[in-house]
């Protein structure tokens, strides 16, 4: 039990992909000027992530690898990310429409979203463990959640600040997220 809640903590905060990676950049930029979309898009991205990597590991090692073709990995991977997308985007459009325009094009994109399937190719091509991988997608998406909601909250402060005109918008946000992504890599090897 130990070493899964270690292996969340390494992926969420350690080994964040958002940071340490750069996977999910589109959504981490596009989605952070709210803190309620941002909440939003972490939580859809959460779920997929869960989800597609519920799915893809049995695919992978009891269907895939027995016959043959774990080359289509994938292809497989993407089809199981889009049709889990499209899933979140009808219930997001049901249950909650000013979310749904708030994420906008964002949703869809989410299929794209190199963060869910670097997470599902990642989780085979390193060989782990059902539990492992469950680990690993689990902590992946909370630190994912983390991050977006973090980068909203300053984004938030930022656009009230007395920052130079040059620096207003994108270029203050991109350097906020360079200044985010050195203090995770203050953390590395501090858990293996």
């Amino acid at each position: 039990m130990t070493a899964f809640i270690l292996a969340i903590i390494s992926a969420m905060l350690i080994n964040n992909v958002t940071l340490s990676r750069f996977y999910g950049i589109c959504p981490f930029l596009g989605v952070s000027k709210k803190t309620d979309s941002a909440l939003g898009m972490g939580v859809a991205v959460f779920f997929v992530i869960f989800i597609a990597s519920l799915v893809t590991w049995p695919i992978y090692h009891y269907i895939l690898v027995p016959a043959g073709i774990a080359f289509m990995d994938t292809i497989v991977y993407i089809l199981v990310i889009a049709s889990l997308v499209q899933l979140v985007e009808m219930v997001i459009k049901k249950y909650s429409p000013s979310l749904y325009k708030a994420l906008g094009v964002y949703l869809p994109l989410i299929t794209t979203n190199c963060a869910v399937l670097g997470v599902a190719q990642g989780n085979t091509d390193s060989n782990l463990t059902f539990a492992a991988s469950m680990a690993n997608a689990i902590g992946t998406s909370l630190g994912f959640i983390l991050i977006i909601f973090a980068f909203s909250c300053i984004r938030n402060r930022l656009e009230a600040s007395n920052a130079p005109r040059a620096f207003k918008g994108i270029p203050i946000a991109l350097l906020t997220a360079a200044l985010m992504s050195l203090a995770i890599l203050g953390l590395t090897g501090m858990i293996k």
